[in-house]
């Protein structure tokens, strides 16, 4: 039996984004242990041409959202892009988590062959549904989350790869 784009997706973004959640408590832990900032956390990034953490957890929200928004007549949540700690991080995340529950198996049939657009600034592509989740929802879902937890293990958080393949979450 074939895997449906409702399997490919939506539980694995949403244990994608608890595997985050749970990276924001322990950054959280560690700033508390270390009396930093949790702000410092909030706020770094790997380059100077790159997104902080908060503009990563943004984007893992942004590119859940969009795969629902773009394959399915729901209507999706806006967000806007104000977080500035920790807590509201996680709260943005568990709102994505909220909305993503709204999905069922029903709203994403036959999405594999439904047309979708990209409009980037350079670059305009069309998919299929199925070419959008493999080639761009998935890839800059993990590139995001990824990037998150370089960020915190930069900073000195204690996690590994143990945290980020979490099979609890």
């Amino acid at each position: 039996m074939a895997l449906t784009m409702y399997q490919l997706s939506i539980p694995a973004l949403v244990r994608g984004l608890g595997v985050l959640t749970n990276l924001l408590d322990k950054a959280e832990a560690f700033a508390k242990e270390k009396g930093i900032s949790a702000d410092e956390l909030v706020n770094a990034r790997l380059a100077p041409d790159m997104l902080t953490l908060a503009g990563q957890v943004q984007r893992v929200s942004d590119t859940s959202k969009g795969l629902v928004g773009r394959l399915t007549p729901l209507e999706v949540p806006r967000f806007p892009d104000e977080e500035k700690t920790i807590d509201e991080l996680r709260q943005r995340i568990a709102k994505t988590i909220a909305f993503l529950a709204t999905v069922g198996p029903d709203d994403l049939e036959d999405s594999d062959s439904r047309e979708v657009v990209l409009n980037f600034p350079t670059l305009k592509v069309t998919l299929t549904g199925e070419e959008y989740l493999q080639k761009f929802v998935l890839p800059n879902f993990y590139f995001h989350l990824t990037t998150a937890y370089d960020i915190l293990r930069h900073k000195g958080v204690p996690i590994g790869k143990a945290d980020y393949l979490s099979l609890t979450a």
